[in-house]
């Protein structure tokens, strides 16, 4: 993961010091990465994964609808092989709650 997705998407949702409010704003950006990568492996275009997703009606908080265009770009770039076998939002929620 670069380093500097990473960083936006803890940029746009900087939330108080509190532990449980961090590991929830992680959580649900891991939601995120995972929409993202299944809109990868069902083979929707990167530029149409925002109004893919949203139009599934995710259940996060609508402010993290704002990550989709951040996110796409770090998993389209990753190969297929690892868009298959990998779970990216694990790696996600792990490197979030490390920042």
């Amino acid at each position: 993961m670069t380093r500097f997705a990473l960083s936006c998407a803890a940029a746009l949702f900087a939330l108080p010091a509190f532990a449980d409010e961090k590991a929830e704003s992680c959580g649900y950006q891991a939601e995120v990465v995972a929409a993202v990568q299944q809109a990868r492996l069902d083979r929707v275009p990167e530029r149409e994964v925002s109004a893919h997703i949203l139009a599934q009606e995710p259940t996060w908080p609508e402010r993290f609808n704002n990550a989709i265009p951040l996110i796409a770009p770090w998993v389209y770039e990753q190969k297929r092989r690892v868009i298959r076998k990998e779970d990216l939002s694990a790696a996600w929620n792990e490197l979030c709650l490390q920042q």
